[in-house]
């Protein structure tokens, strides 16, 4: 059950606020996407680290999370239960929102998120900042909805991060956002130079 405190939607300075938020939330989102394009359905599962990350499990895992926070927490439910790993995969798979399975594609999972955005859009538009939802996974519970979309945008970021690298050792592919790399315009050779003056620098440091 979901209780209201604080600020009206209407508000000036609340939709402002808003605004901020979403935008920030929605660029992370959008540059996490991105990492997927031009890859085969191989490339984007392909676990990288040790740990099994891949590029598509990325994606899939932010999906569930932001449904969760952003929808279950503030009593709105997912229409269709049945696209979004449940409790019971969880129990048996503690991985299970990770990875692809055998029955998804790279376009399903990215279409479930593109619909979690605009799900998860409608609890920020349709609800007070100072809204308290309840997450039931956390020790306190209790929790604006000012906080969530905060703590939502801050792991989406991480795991965009994640992307970044993960992208890079797929196919050396960098940017920040399409058409923005954010890295120095090299010429030919100039990264691999960098690159070998900075193993010379670290085994320096290593001797």
């Amino acid at each position: 059950m979901t209780q209201t405190t604080g600020g009206t939607v209407g508000d000036a300075a609340e939709l402002e606020q808003k605004q901020i938020l979403k935008k920030y939330l929605q660029e992370t989102r959008e540059a996490l996407v991105w990492k997927l394009e031009g890859l085969t359905e191989k490339q984007a599962r392909w676990p990288l680290v040790p740990s099994g990350n891949n590029l598509l499990g990325i994606v899939k895992h932010c999906a569930n999370i932001e449904i969760g926070y952003l929808g279950e927490c503030f009593g709105r439910p997912w229409p269709n239960q049945a696209e979004l790993v449940s409790q019971e995969d969880w129990e048996k798979d503690p991985q299970a929102d990770w990875y692809a399975t055998a029955d998804e594609s790279v376009a399903s999972v990215v279409d479930l998120y593109r619909r979690a955005w605009a799900f998860c859009d409608e609890t920020v538009d349709t609800l007070p900042l100072g809204t308290v939802g309840r997450v039931p996974w956390w020790k306190n519970g209790e929790v604006t909805l000012f906080r969530i979309i905060v703590h939502v945008t801050d792991e989406i970021a991480r795991h965009a991060g994640h992307a970044d690298i993960l992208r890079e050792l797929t196919d050396r592919s960098v940017g920040l956002t399409e058409g923005n790399t954010n890295i120095p315009d090299w010429q030919a050779g100039e990264a691999d130079a960098y690159y070998e003056k900075l193993k010379s620098l670290a085994e320096r440091a290593g001797n």
